[in-house]
């Protein structure tokens, strides 16, 4: 189970291991999810309508768009801005599972809650998230200009996109987009433990005869489940802060269509609402929901899958010294 469990048998797990499975796990999600989210990104970011049926702007659907990039760009771009994308999954999976583990268990110990509630998984969830953002929101600003600019590329690698923005736009640029990110982070990490909290619990087995493989599949099951709720909620924060992100980056934006420059949180939000209606809030939900439901459960999959490999390691290291104490 994720979070500090005091009535878990086994071995107990550091912080620090803790992160290396959050990180671990991170790296494994991202390199399996990275095209979803270029097409995100690609819609989230066009001001003209997403709609195969009233067609206005370059993409229209996820197949028409996923052809279009394909053709245009070539395979390789399902995975642009790969590198920092790789470090932000990284990161933000080490920093926040590590924060995740260590605040659940300062709720067993400090306080009089249970640290296997869902209310407790949501406040500690959503708490670690923010802290895992404001450590990593640089290296989400470089994915994302990274995954926005075309084949008529702006940057080079990931050491000439730090140069060029440090230099002509200042190094606060890398944290456009950060008031909307936290506003959006702490409900939908929140309600990411929480709900996922709630689906182990419906869906745990009475025994313990299916094992560890029915057990990791259930974390699958129970963690796709609890990213589609969690999107679907703060969707148009994810999406104002993409808009924010790429602001400054206009020009490498024309071949795509429509571009906009927006003054901050209010002023993108009232300008989307005026120009695209309550609809271009959802921009790109569709790819958005299927990443989600992927990036979430696998990320829960594989974090529980690394946790209970070195729970085994360690419980083989610890019954190997007792029999050569013996």
């Amino acid at each position: 189970m994720v979070g500090y469990d005091p009535g878990a048998q086994g071995t107990a797990l550091s912080p620090e291991e803790a992160a290396l499975a959050g990180s671990a796990a991170g790296m494994v999600t991202r390199a399996l999810i990275s095209p979803l989210d270029v097409l995100k990104i690609r819609f989230q970011l066009q001001i003209e309508r997403v709609s195969s049926v009233r067609p206005e702007g370059k993409y229209r659907g996820l197949f028409q768009a996923s052809r279009c990039i394909y053709s245009e760009e070539g395979l390789s771009a399902f995975w642009k801005g790969h590198v920092p994308a790789q470090l932000l999954s990284i990161c933000f999976g080490a920093v926040q599972f590590a924060t995740f583990e260590f605040l659940t268990e300062s709720v067993h110990t400090s306080t009089l809650y249970n640290s296997q509630t869902a209310g407790v998984h949501f406040v500690c969830g959503g708490l670690a998230a923010c802290s895992a953002t404001v450590v990593c929101q640089p290296l989400d600003t470089l994915r994302t200009r990274f995954a926005a600019q075309g084949e008529t590329k702006v940057y080079r690698n990931l050491r000439h996109a730090v140069s060029t923005m440090c230099r002509s736009e200042g190094p606060l640029t890398f944290y456009r987009g950060l008031c909307p990110t936290l506003v959006a982070v702490f409900p939908y990490a929140g309600m990411q433990f929480f709900f996922y909290n709630v689906f182990k619990k419906l869906l745990a087995q009475p025994s313990k005869e299916a094992g560890n493989v029915g057990g990791h599949l259930r974390s699958l099951a129970c963690g796709s489940g609890a990213g589609m709720i969690s999107k679907t909620i703060t969707y148009p924060f994810d999406l104002c802060k993409k808009r924010l992100q790429v602001g400054g980056f206009e020009a490498a934006r024309v071949q795509f269509g429509q571009v906009r420059t927006y003054r901050g949180l209010v002023d993108c939000m009232v300008q989307i609402a005026k120009e695209e209606g309550v609809r271009g809030f959802f921009k790109g939900l569709s790819p958005s929901l299927v990443k989600a439901a992927l990036s979430t459960g696998f990320t829960f999959f594989w974090y529980e899958v690394f946790l209970d490999a070195m729970r085994n390691l360690k419980e083989r290291r610890r019954r190997s010294g007792l029999e050569e104490r013996k």
